[in-house]
């Protein structure tokens, strides 16, 4: 299960600044954008609230699910190894909590088994995105699943492995962040043409132009097709996995599947929720 990307130490250079990305997703958070992130939460956990729950965000990125889980009910650590990113979430804190109860933010790795040691057990465990941008995934899926709580519940959500293509896509990506700033548009307007230009051509012949556009945050946890695009291309380090491969290392340490959304050939994440055995 594990990949060449593994072995080789990650340059840092080459690590792509996520927190930049989510400092501008910020703007087009509103009330309907957390309504929708606490429906997703709810339903994927299959929860109706999280009132009572220790909830950990392992790489909090926005914010956005923290304050979701915050909302609903639960107390809430997050953190991110992106300074931006933690900056980020507590900017989300100050603008939708009235106070500071119940909600830590801090930076930290999920590589960091010393820093996670100290954080106790979660009835819920989120990490959504994130554990394939670490370079070293597997011990970084560890890692968070030692966090939960007997009985607690595993949310994650993990790059599908499409052969090839994704490792045309792990180059694309070494490639766009070892560019200057400056320069990255080369890789980045021709990507967004093969990422949107059949859906686009689609719409249009059947009579509804822009519609899956328009449409997208609905279904893409409030993600902007523009800034989603920028995320994806620039998503480096870039590991994968099939999802059999996902179920198997989680049932070897005792995690039961709950639920899971699979995205068939697609490049997207496939999602899945366990809960730990043991009461």
């Amino acid at each position: 299960m594990a990949t060449a990307d593994n072995h080789d130490a990650v340059n840092e250079s080459e690590r792509f600044e996520f927190g930049e990305n989510w400092r501008l997703f910020l703007k087009s958070v509103d009330a309907k954008v957390i309504d929708q992130a606490k429906r997703s939460l709810c339903e994927t956990l299959e929860f109706e609230d999280l009132n009572g729950k220790r909830f950990l965000d392992a790489g909090s990125g926005s914010g956005l699910f923290s304050l979701a889980a915050h909302q609903l009910g639960a107390s809430v650590f997050s953190f991110d190894l992106d300074i931006q990113s933690v900056r980020c979430t507590g900017e989300m804190k100050q603008r939708f909590v009235a106070d500071n109860d119940g909600w830590v933010i801090q930076q930290g790795s999920v590589l960091d088994q010393a820093f996670l040691g100290r954080l106790g057990l979660f009835d819920v465990a989120y990490s959504w995105g994130v554990l394939h941008h670490t370079g070293e995934m597997w011990r970084a899926l560890e890692n968070v699943m030692q966090r939960v709580a007997p009985g607690g519940r595993l949310f994650v959500a993990i790059y599908n492995d499409q052969g090839r293509a994704s490792r045309r896509w792990t180059a694309v990506k070494r490639w766009y962040n070892r560019l200057p700033t400056f320069l990255r548009w080369m890789i980045l307007w021709p990507a967004f043409v093969r990422l949107w230009g059949p859906t686009t051509v689609r719409d249009f012949l059947r009579a509804r132009p822009f519609q899956t556009w328009r449409d997208y945050s609905k279904t893409s946890r409030g993600m902007s097709p523009w800034r989603d695009v920028v995320d994806w291309v620039g998503g480096y380090p870039f590991e994968v996995a099939r999802p059999e491969a996902v179920i198997d290392f989680c049932r070897q340490r005792d995690f039961r599947l709950v639920r899971q959304k699979i995205c068939g050939q697609g490049r997207g994440c496939n999602e899945f929720v366990f809960e730990r055995s043991g009461s």
